[in-house]
């Protein structure tokens, strides 16, 4: 039996940890000091092709140390820690049927919400297999090198890491998107805007529409509207840019003939012609929700692009006041919002200039109401 050291962070994460500095979170910033200039700053000009820039390699997190006793620790090394002892049976030889209780087992005692499915979907990325291969297997044994890396999975999946971090990848509408600690986690209910762009631009196949995706992130509305359009071109716009260059990777590999260019950008600040859909999934947490928000999203996903002051819709205010002079005549704005500022971001709508025809409120598959909907 192996004895594993797992580095068990406290409330506050450590300064060795820095959280990625993402998307429109950043915008709502104070102006660079000293004369230093905005990244946005200078003449907009249209790209010549829309291909993106050269990738920049997704970063990897290190793999993990071993103590002075040869025991592996869990993470990354840091300042101070506080270790929990954790007794695994994961030796070489050990089947796939052992190892999910047993990492089922200390992911439940962890606080995971979903330990078995995280424990299957662990050991299935390990194996190179898919979920189903692993209930027909039970005693198909582990090799030493798998069951060490399942070991760190599982130690950083009770440290409350997201999967989705751990596997470097989340599906989003069918597509498989890689994600790190530099961009937002896609959530399945941004798929609504999704839906509502795809239904919009496909309507008519002849017009060439151009979308403008204001913080972009990961990329995940740009690059599915990309790939699944071609009457489109696309502009995914981010003050980040590390997030870019997660966007970046995932056009070439999942857009690769698209017209897609990624831009720097202070929300609309650097779209280079008007748009005729400007779709956003913007920070929207209020500041109080989010002391509340589990530990998978606070401790790990970057905070600026979650939080947007004590109501949650100060970067929504801004982009709403940007939109006139960015927008096509007849144009359309999607936003996804919290739950409980439908009725808010409405009035904020209705009381743009010139003054939208139509603002629609759409719930989610819950009944929340998700997504907003103005229409010039």
């Amino acid at each position: 039996m192996t004895i594993l050291q797992v580095n068990v962070r406290p409330a506050v994460r450590s300064l060795a940890f820095p959280r990625s500095q993402r998307r429109e979170n950043e915008n709502h910033l104070p102006a660079q000091p000293n004369g230093v200039a905005s990244p946005t700053a200078g003449a907009k000009t249209v790209p010549d092709t829309f291909t993106s820039p050269p990738m920049t390699q997704t970063r990897l997190r290190p793999q993990p140390k071993n103590n002075e006793n040869g025991l592996a620790l869990a993470g990354h090394s840091s300042p101070p820690i506080l270790y929990q002892q954790i007794a695994w049976s994961l030796t070489p030889e050990t089947p796939v049927g052992r190892a999910l209780v047993s990492a089922s087992q200390r992911l439940h005692g962890a606080g995971c919400e979903n330990p078995r499915l995280d424990a299957q979907v662990l050991l299935a990325h390990v194996l190179g297999a898919d979920r189903t291969w692993l209930f027909a297997h039970h005693d198909h044994p582990l090799t030493a090198d798998q069951a060490e890396t399942f070991t760190d999975l599982v130690a950083r999946r009770i440290q409350r890491e997201p999967v989705a971090y751990l596997l470097g990848r989340k599906e989003f509408y069918g597509l498989d998107f890689a994600v790190d600690e530099r961009v937002l986690i896609p959530r399945p209910e941004t798929e609504m805007l999704v839906d509502f762009l795809l239904a919009h631009v496909q309507a008519d196949g002849a017009r060439t529409f151009v979308v403008a995706d204001v913080g972009t992130g990961s990329g995940a509305i740009a690059v599915t509207t990309a790939a699944l359009t071609p009457n489109t071109r696309i502009y995914g716009l981010d003050i980040s840019a590390d997030a870019l260059a997660v966007a970046q990777e995932n056009g070439r590999r999942l857009a690769p003939n698209a017209r897609l260019a990624f831009l720097t950008s202070d929300l609309l600040a650097a779209l280079p012609e008007a748009a005729d859909v400007i779709v956003a999934n913007l920070p929207y947490v209020t500041d109080g929700e989010y002391t509340d928000l589990q530990p998978e999203i606070r401790e790990y996903e970057p905070q600026l692009a979650l939080t947007a002051g004590s109501k949650g819709l100060d970067v929504i205010k801004r982009l709403l006041n940007q939109v006139r002079h960015h927008l096509s005549p007849n144009g359309l704005v999607l936003l996804e919002i919290g739950h409980a500022q439908g009725e808010a971001v409405k009035r904020l709508a209705e009381a743009m200039r010139p003054r939208p025809r139509f603002v629609g409120l759409r719930q989610d598959y819950s009944g929340h109401v998700r997504m907003v909907t103005i229409e010039f």
